[in-house]
């Protein structure tokens, strides 16, 4: 590992270069160009900062100090007004990063007397939060005891509501980041508390208290790590659903599988096949995020954008803190001397994230190995904003693609009623699996009651069951709705976005779609939907994703009302076998 590790700092080094001269004389940083500054970019410069400290011990880089530049951004996010407490509980990481004691600390001597106290009063502020954010109060309280400013470590106290939490909101223990909405925000913030706070633990100045945490936060954390393996595309694209996707599906789940290295994690046995998902999650974020030229983080460009509370100032800090971050945990593992690539398998599982008279929420997870179509379906909440990210559709960028930040019925039929949208998303009831004929696999769900796209069930209207079978590269899905009364229905659209990889970051193994398209087939259409003209929207800056842009959006509508009735069902089927080639292929 001591190859990767020195990639990792040459990378951070690099990243950091770029942006350092952004911090400003009062700790501020400058935004790039047509971007605006966060309120809490102080502190993740800072903690960035302080993880190359950890990682190098060295206090300056091209002529500039570090210590210096550290104590300004700290001084920088304690005085923000309002008060961030995550820039804070960034900050505070950042500054233990230097020293677990104020005598020992470089950093606090560099402070003045007013941003001591400032700081002092604001980690001495208690908070709590239902969702991620509860994870910022674990690193506080950890720089609150460890700094000394405090006699009462209230560290294990806090881990253990944030697991209690988890517990009274999943029946099978993963992390709800509780928000408005139907609830069962099952997001890439799972992962990044888990390693936000074992990232904590690592400075408290405390070690006993780690070791008696940590057998409870691996029964938790583990659960993500064992989600990987069919998580993972073979070109080493990961998480890719949720709003905070991108760069950060990649970095949190590096910092996720490295620290389950360290820890002792994963097992003995399957070590060689977890180095492998680590090999090409690290080579994916290595080819598609960073410009290797100049060498700095690309999340925003003219063919990609990021979630909108990414900057790229944001993401480059961060992504130089992960970098530092791996550098110094992979000195701290052994790669196996048979890290060997197993193969890629065909199959088909749904992971129940929360199972309960409510609702029933998780994740599809399927591939195919001769075609190389492999595609996450959530069945989860938006969190209360909709957008295309996380709604119940096979996300499998390159082929299956959709717009981020926004919000468009792609592949899920929405019907307007009294002024209301209503789409089969955001949970499910009696969600079975299984094998189909000739080896297919299905996935069916049903929805009582219909629910808006503000999260909202509506008991009055209607329910609707959907079926989604997937044989080799062809999908079918169907869409089964019914009405209690005789009602009116205003608006019927059902949506196809077709995008493409990167020109330029992007994998050659990546698949996308060639020139006969997705090959979609509409085998049934009760609600008489019409195809509407190409929508082209290359050069609509709405219209991006994660990892490259969308060129058009079909539209198949029915724009004038339909009387549904009780006792007839209504019917959309559609099918799929998307024409899948491999970037190099196109070249």
């Amino acid at each position: 590992m001591e190859s990767f590790s020195e990639q990792c700092l040459d990378m951070a080094r690099s990243m950091l270069s770029h942006n350092l001269d952004s911090i400003n004389q009062d700790g501020t940083v400058t935004p790039v160009a047509g971007e605006e500054s966060r309120l809490d970019e102080p502190g993740h410069a800072a903690l960035a900062i302080g993880e190359f400290y950890r990682a190098t011990g060295e206090s300056e880089l091209d002529g500039k100090d570090l210590i210096d530049l550290a104590a300004r951004c700290i001084t920088a996010q304690a005085f923000r007004d309002p008060p961030q407490e995550n820039g804070l509980a960034y900050a505070a990481l950042g500054l233990l990063s230097f020293g677990p004691s104020k005598e020992r600390n470089a950093v606090w001597e560099r402070l003045v007397d007013e941003t001591r106290e400032r700081l002092d009063k604001l980690l001495l502020n208690r908070s709590d939060y239902d969702n991620h954010w509860q994870a910022f109060n674990i690193a506080k309280a950890v720089c609150r005891f460890s700094l000394g400013l405090s006699k009462k470590d209230e560290t294990g106290r806090l881990i253990e509501r944030y697991l209690s939490r988890i517990q009274d909101r999943s029946a099978t223990g993963y992390f709800d980041d509780v928000s408005e909405g139907i609830g069962g925000s099952f997001s890439l913030y799972g992962v990044m508390g888990f390693v936000f706070i074992r990232q904590a633990l690592q400075l408290h100045s405390n070690p006993g208290l780690s070791e008696r945490k940590l057998p409870s936060l691996r029964t938790f954390a583990e659960k993500y790590i064992k989600l990987l393996p069919d998580l993972v595309r073979e070109d080493g694209l990961g998480w890719a659903f949720s709003k905070t996707a991108g760069a950060y599906g990649q970095m949190h789940c590096i910092s996720l599988l490295l620290q389950g290295f360290r820890d002792g994690w994963v097992p003995e046995d399957r070590k060689s096949k977890y180095f492998d998902l680590l090999r090409r999650l690290f080579y994916f974020f290595y080819v598609t995020f960073l410009d290797q030229e100049h060498g700095y983080l690309v999340v925003r460009d003219g063919e990609r954008t990021a979630f909108a509370n990414h900057t790229t100032r944001l993401a480059n800090f961060d992504g130089a803190r992960y970098l530092s971050q791996w550098a110094r945990l992979s000195k701290q593992i052994k790669s196996p001397s048979n890290a060997m690539p197993e193969p890629f398998k065909s199959g088909c599982r749904f992971v129940i994230f929360d199972k309960s008279n409510k609702k029933e929420q998780g994740l599809l997870l399927y591939r195919h190995s001769e075609s190389g179509l492999q595609l996450q379906m959530p069945l989860v909440s938006c969190g209360g904003k909709t957008t295309s990210d996380c709604l119940s559709f096979p996300h499998s960028p390159g082929v299956f693609d959709w717009p981020n930040n926004e919000y468009l019925p792609v592949l899920l039929p929405e019907l307007t009623f009294r002024g209301q949208t209503f789409i089969p998303a955001f949970y499910g009831k009696k969600c079975t699996t299984g094998l189909g004929f000739k080896r297919s696999f299905y996935f069916r769900y049903e929805q009582p009651d219909l629910i808006n796209t503000d999260e909202k069930i509506v008991s009055d209207i209607g329910s609707v069951k959907v079926n989604w079978t997937f044989a080799g590269n062809k999908i079918t899905s169907e869409f089964i709705y019914t009405v209690k009364s005789q009602i009116k229905l205003d608006r019927f659209r059902y949506v196809l976005a077709i995008g493409a990889p990167h020109s330029t970051y992007r994998v050659d193994s990546s698949p996308m779609l060639g020139p006969e398209g997705l090959r979609c087939v509409v085998q049934k259409d009760d609600f008489q939907g019409i195809w509407k003209e190409t929508e082209v929207v290359t050069n609509d800056v709405s219209y991006r994703t994660n990892y490259g842009n969308l060129h058009y959006l079909q539209i198949l509508e029915r724009d004038h009302p339909l009387i549904m009735r009780p006792g007839q069902t209504y019917r959309l089927s559609v099918s799929f076998e998307p024409d899948i080639i491999a970037v190099g292929e196109a070249e």
